[in-house]
């Protein structure tokens, strides 16, 4: 654990004993903290009065403060945006498989999780992200956890844990939220803490499941004092092998959160802060058999639900391509998290008219990768030795005598024929800052008219390391084991290897450092007008930042022209590349709610976003010649309706997307320069759910159906797939004009029955979600299609006596064989021509089994 991770974890306990050296006596009343209202802001009492009221995760009663230029917010009901929202109660029912699964719950996103705890892809109908989840920011307490949405081996989903410190989530998609925080265009999940209670209240809980999983949670919220004060403590630790076992711990670490409560009649005033260091296995993808178009079956000696690559033969390694003279890398390590946060929320009502809201957040530590990413398709041993790219001039010796043996000492291989496979060891340090604060001022103009105006500023560094490609020679089966390869021609020994089975040539190994501020001023007015609520916002960004690469030239490391493996390895030379960028854009947005009736309401939005350029997109390129600006215009139109027995939430959309980057090419030949094109997708987004009159059984459906594909793509562009005997190199040229939007499927649904069962002693409650993903594709060219899915969900619940409370879940219970990718480092078809395929499958089945005991 880092010294940094160490003092944020050492922080929090010392504010928690500091806490709790002032509580008063506990008196138990059987309500857990989880139903207790809280004193953060006016909005966040209202939310917990609605949890505490049974309010379910599509009620359109609640009152959300995401996206809500009001301190108050506003019902999800008046609201002309749809917004969805889930209690802890009822994350925990949904089951995610992490902090990226349960965004899921927002119809038209799809979350990639099938990676593992971290290193999520996240797909959104209508923005074409094609990897990580550029259009995604994680917010706590209202505040982004990084000043950008997303990087290479980073996501801000990786910096979150779920835990019983979750008080609820709200999840938004564009509408407002390109106007306020850090002006996401795409999606935006707001956690919000559980805080302290006038009564004494809290939870612990141990948990024991499918993968050796051993945990245990808690939580304590507890008044300090009579002087409106309240303090809470809360976290997890949990170690597990995982569904893919990978011989060593696949998931090991923990969390620690506290926060200190100030309330009084006008505002409250709310610290808070988190340690993580959590280490998590990157799931690579494993080999498939692709019978015919979007239908799957296993690989010969893989179950692709459990196997995994990864085993303890190969889990300590030494990268001497490494920036800076080599490292160690320990599998292990995966692709964790050491983090800690300190966040300040100010929230205050001078009268008059007159509010003020500030929020504040500072967070840093390092997110390292350590895991292997796919290659080439598996093949044989001596099909291996006799490919040109193995060797460091693309030529295959002649007259060669080879010799090939285990790693882990347990013998030489005779038969050509083994089935291996080569699997790149990267190793990148990540090591991130932020600092964030959004401040805004509020003003009653006349009766019903709102007028709000806030500053948002941002500072956010990122310090790496990378050793890219470093292709392992391996077995080609679970747990596998690493081959090192020599051959003897003319009385000399050539190592095509290192010991490790490595080979460091064509790799890249740098050093980034990237720094950057945003500034963004926005005006919000909000007028309700009898029956009408419009609302009208404008926000004026901009970035600058700058980006520092070395410079990379060959060298062959250890001097030695035997040992082939590191004779043309691609190093830093000591010069660097700088890119400065500086951008300012308007963004804005347009809505109206009609309420039809108390429960009944129809809606209009409009709204224009962009997407500035990150780190990635200024590496490689030039100042003044990076990449547009990515931009998004989103129209729609929706309909809400709420009532004890059903409610429901439609929204049809129109999102036309602009900036996305290609050189054209005609025949294959280059024109130079870069242009642009876009995507256009229609859809309709719903949610609904319907209860009987004794609330005994209930069903919600939510979901997504699209239409949309790539536009405005002009002349042809030259691409690089799987190489073939006709093709040797893999080139071909193709457009991506009215392709499918790659891997967001055309639709989506999760449908969840439940039967909830009153008993004397206590409530049992029972469900079931089956999770339906259509269609989808791989590749912007639409060649490599993953097919569809069914998988299934169950849960049960029994709470006894109020206190006790036991729950079994079960996830993807009848092993359904579901893809979510292929192997992305392949453009088009990635099926060889004996139909074997790298893919990232759904886990196999998983139950776990908690008990917890509230006060």
């Amino acid at each position: 654990m880092s010294a940094r991770i160490l003092t944020s974890l050492t922080l929090s306990a010392a504010i928690a004993a500091a806490l709790a050296s002032g509580t008063a006596q506990a008196q138990d009343n059987g309500q857990n903290a989880s139903s207790a209202p809280t004193v953060a802001t006016n909005a966040t009492q209202k939310a917990k009065s609605n949890a505490k009221n049974g309010k379910s995760v599509q009620s359109l009663e609640q009152v959300v403060v995401t996206g809500s230029a009001s301190n108050a917010g506003v019902r999800k009901i008046d609201a002309s945006y749809s917004i969805t929202t889930a209690t802890d109660a009822q994350i925990q029912q949904i089951n995610p498989r992490s902090a990226a699964d349960l965004l899921k719950l927002s119809p038209g996103v799809w979350p990639e999780s099938s990676g593992g705890e971290t290193g999520a892809n996240v797909e959104i109908a209508g923005f074409p992200g094609g990897g990580d989840a550029p259009f995604y920011t994680n917010q706590i307490m209202g505040t982004p956890l990084y000043g950008m949405p997303s990087l290479s081996f980073f996501e801000q989903s990786s910096m979150f844990r779920l835990d019983d410190t979750v008080d609820h989530v709200e999840l938004l998609q564009g509408g407002p939220s390109v106007v306020f925080g850090d002006g996401q265009i795409g999606l935006t999940s707001n956690y919000i803490l559980k805080q302290g209670t006038d009564t004494p209240s809290g939870d612990i809980g141990v948990t024991y499941g499918t993968g050796d999983l051993r945990r245990i949670d808690g939580f304590y919220g507890f008044p300090i004092g009579k002087n409106g004060w309240y303090g809470s403590v809360g976290g997890f630790y949990r170690d597990s092998n995982g569904v893919r076992d990978p011989q060593y711990a696949a998931d090991k670490g923990g969390q620690l959160t506290a926060t200190l409560t100030k309330d009084w009649d006008n505002g409250s005033l709310v610290f808070w802060t988190r340690g993580l260091d959590d280490k998590n296995q990157f799931i690579t993808p494993v080999p498939l058999i692709q019978d015919r178009s979007g239908i799957f079956s296993d690989y010969p000696g893989f179950d692709p639900l459990t196997s995994t690559y990864y085993s303890s033969a190969m889990q300590h390694t030494y990268l001497e391509s490494y920036p800076g003279g080599g490292t160690g890398v320990n599998l292990a390590n995966g692709r964790g998290a050491q983090l800690g946060f300190f966040g300040v929320n100010f929230d205050w009502d001078f009268g008059d008219g007159w509010t003020v809201s500030d929020k504040f957040l500072v967070d840093g530590g390092n997110m390292d990768t350590n895991a292997l990413f796919s290659g080439s398709n598996p093949q044989s041993l001596s099909s291996w030795e006799n490919t040109a790219g193995t060797y460091p001039d693309n030529t295959v010796p002649t007259g060669a005598v080879y010799n090939a043996s285990y790693t882990n000492g347990t013998g030489t291989i005779t038969n050509p024929n083994l089935d291996v496979i080569s699997q790149g060891l990267w190793h990148i340090h990540k090591n991130l800052h932020s600092v964030i604060n959004d401040f805004r001022v509020s003003r009653d103009l006349f009766d019903g008219n709102t007028l709000t105006a806030g500053l948002y500023l941002a500072h956010y560094t990122d310090d790496d390391r990378w050793s890219l490609g470093n292709p392992m020679l391996m077995t080609n089966t679970p747990n596998a084991t690493p081959i090192a390869v020599s051959y003897v021609q003319g009385g000399k020994t050539y190592y095509v290897t290192n010991s490790q089975g490595l080979i460091y040539n064509g790799g890249y190994n740098i050093t980034e450092n990237g720094e950057s501020d945003n500034k963004a001023f926005y005006l919000s007015d909000t007028w309700k007008l009898d029956q009408w609520i419009f609302d009208a916002s404008a926000r004026v960004e901009n970035e600058n930042a700058r980006n520092t690469v070395c410079n990379l030239s060959n060298v062959n490391i250890d001097g030695n022209a035997y040992t082939l493996y590191d004779n043309a390895v691609a190093m830093c030379n000591g010069s660097y590349s700088v890119t400065d960028y500086d951008k300012t854009h308007t963004s804005w947005t347009l809505g109206a709610t009609y309420k039809l009736s108390d429960d009944m309401a129809i809606y209009a939005r409009a709204n224009k976003g962009a997407h500035f350029n990150s780190f990635d997109d200024m590496r490689g390129n030039t100042t003044g010649n990076t990449p547009p600006l990515l931009t998004i215009q989103n129209f729609e139109v929706g309909y809400k309706y709420s009532s004890d027995l059903l409610s429901a939430d439609l929204a049809f959309y129109h999102r036309q997307f602009n900036g996305l980057s290609y050189q054209p090419s005609i025949l294959g030949v280059p024109l130079g320069g870069y242009s642009t094109y876009g995507s256009d997708t229609k859809g309709l987004n719903f949610a609904v759910r319907a209860t009987t009159p004794d609330q005994v059984f209930s069903i919600t459906a939510s979901g997504d159906w699209m239409q949309g594909h790539y536009s405005h793509f002009e002349g042809d562009a030259v691409f690089y797939g799987l190489p073939t005997s006709d093709n040797p190199t893999g080139e071909f040229v193709s457009t991506y004009e009215g392709k499918q939007l790659q891997r967001q499927p055309k639709f989506q649904v999760r449908i969840t029955p439940s039967l909830h069962f009153s008993m004397p002693q206590g409530d049992l409650r029972l469900w079931a979600t089956m999770e339906y993903v259509g269609p989808h594709t791989q590749d912007q060219l639409a060649l490599q299609q993953l097919g569809s899915y069914t998988d299934f969900n169950v849960g049960a619940q029994y709470t006894y006596d109020k206190h006790w409370v036991f729950t079994l879940l079960g996830s993807n219970v009848t092993d359904t064989l579901g893809l979510t990718e292929s192997n992305s480092r392949i453009a088009g078809n990635a099926t060889d021509a004996s139909g074997v395929l790298l893919a990232r499958t759904l886990e196999g089945h998983q139950y776990t089994f908690q008990v917890k005991y509230q006060f």
